[in-house]
């Protein structure tokens, strides 16, 4: 298997591209106080919730207010030949955001509006930097709602860019399922639209799909079309404590096999649940648990809550927990949203390297009992938590950032897990992206042919390899 470039050796990849003073000059000149070199907004540019380090800041970093202005900066970059990275919020886990060639970062924070929602069509169109939960505050009034949840308040180019999901996606699916069409600045700065509001297309290759889950490196996303849902006639969550990850498993197992229609389904370790508790100042039982969601009218919630409490108590589940008002539902889900930073607070300095593999459903408890077994004998500190409706999971180790045996050990960890999902038909990545960390793996995944055909398609669009270069695979 090809091991994914160490963190700690990260600093040998880094091919930093000499930037001149010239183009510099001209996006200032283009762009006057929108265009920064100031160390400190630099650094903000050049990190993101990844364990990676020492890498140096980007350049430069322009703040893009509209699509006019990415095309200007793009245009500049090409004449130059400078790497752009695009920013939404810096909360990507793979070091997407890194500027390992150094270059412009193109911060579209504040391309933030919210430019049209058609109620009657169930669409909603957003400029890049819009957040989901400022989307689902302007949706709010209209009976409609955006599902995909992956945790942090992203921005929805982010999302795009990183194909996530999280943990509505065992009903509503993934940002690739959500996205109808797209305004894309290409590598030369040329502005292209692709698909449309229609629910279909038959027309040409489907280039939306190909810029979902292109973290950035074949262009910049500008427009973003999304599907919109109307909001449940009711909405109840729960609460149920298991013996065992086993045990919490195999419940989720039967539920998807009996196709009840949930919503989300949230597993928790133990680590996990004692870490949230103290964080979060809540009493759950230092269990593993699933955290579950029914959406539907109210005799199809009760249904489906029934059927649930039943296969649970099969396997051994106690203490359910229902949260039918907002307030009890949010404190539940803010809960298992803070579960990443309970976690560092849990070891104070600490950084977390994450995993997100995902498995067929039928292989989901052989391979997390497998990897749980291999992370408790390491002595290492970690957590675990699991969109588990669709076999995707996450591990977090916890490790000090100048320990380089605890480093050594939770990477050797992740290559285990992975070639574990990847042996059992998953995928190395089933939200986070490939990023930095997982280049490797992607070749293991989808052989030498398919990422050498990607590299086709990269050269293709950015000849010059400016976008986000660096991630994803070598060119």
């Amino acid at each position: 298997m090809n091991a994914p470039t160490p963190i700690s050796h990260l600093a040998p990849e880094i091919k930093q591209r000499v930037i001149a003073g010239e183009f510099i000059e001209a996006l200032k000149a283009r762009f006057a106080s929108a265009c920064s070199t100031a160390m400190a907004v630099r650094e903000q540019h050049g990190r993101d919730e990844s364990a990676f380090v020492s890498v140096p800041p980007p350049s430069v970093v322009v703040f893009a207010q509209s699509t006019k202005d990415i095309a200007d900066a793009v245009k500049l970059a090409a004449q130059y030949s400078v790497p752009v990275i695009p920013f939404g919020v810096g909360s990507s886990l793979e070091g997407h955001l890194l500027a390992v060639q150094g270059g412009m970062s193109l911060d579209v924070s504040k391309m933030d509006k919210i430019l049209s929602i058609n109620a009657e069509d169930l669409t909603v169109t957003v400029q890049p930097g819009v957040t989901r939960m400022q989307l689902n505050q302007e949706l709010k009034s209209t009976g409609l709602f955006f599902p995909i949840d992956p945790g942090a308040n992203a921005s929805l180019g982010g999302m795009c860019a990183t194909r996530a999901s999280g943990t509505n996606a065992v009903r509503y699916g993934t940002m690739r399922e959500n996205v109808l069409a797209l305004e894309v600045v290409s590598a030369e700065g040329e502005i292209i639209r692709t698909g449309t509001r229609a629910k279909k297309s038959s027309a040409g290759y489907d280039l939306t799909r190909l810029f979902i889950g292109s973290e950035g490196t074949l262009g910049v996303l500008s427009e973003i079309t999304l599907k919109i849902y109307p909001l449940p006639e009711a909405i109840s969550a729960a609460i149920c404590s298991f013996p065992s990850i086993e045990a919490a498993v195999r419940t989720t197992i039967q539920i998807i096999q009996m196709g009840i229609p949930i919503a989300r389904v949230e597993l928790i370790d133990k680590n996990s649940v004692r870490m949230v508790n103290a964080h979060s100042k809540l009493t759950l039982a230092e269990q593993p648990l699933l955290l579950m969601e029914f959406h539907g009218s109210p005799d199809s919630v009760k249904e489906q809550a029934t059927s649930v409490q039943e296969i649970a108590t099969e396997f051994g589940g106690e203490e359910f927990e229902w949260a039918s008002t907002p307030e009890e539902r949010t404190r539940l889900w803010s809960a298992r949203h803070n579960t990443y930073f309970a976690a560092l607070q849990s070891r104070p300095g600490c950084r977390a390297i994450s995993t997100d593999t995902c498995v067929p459903i039928s292989r989901l408890a052989d391979c997390l009992l497998e990897s749980v077994e291999e992370t408790e004998a390491s002595g290492l500190s970690y957590f675990l938590v699991g969109h588990v409706g669709d076999g995707n999971f996450h591990f977090g180790y916890l490790i000090d950032p100048n320990n380089e045996h605890e480093r050594s050990t939770a990477e050797a960890l992740n290559h285990k897990l992975v070639a574990r999902a990847l042996s059992m038909g998953g995928t190395c990545s089933g939200e986070h992206g490939i990023g930095l960390h997982k280049m490797g793996f992607l070749i293991d995944e989808a052989g030498e042919g398919a990422v050498q055909m990607m590299r086709t398609i990269k050269k293709a669009l950015d000849p010059q390899n400016i976008m986000n270069p660096g991630k994803i695979f070598s060119v």
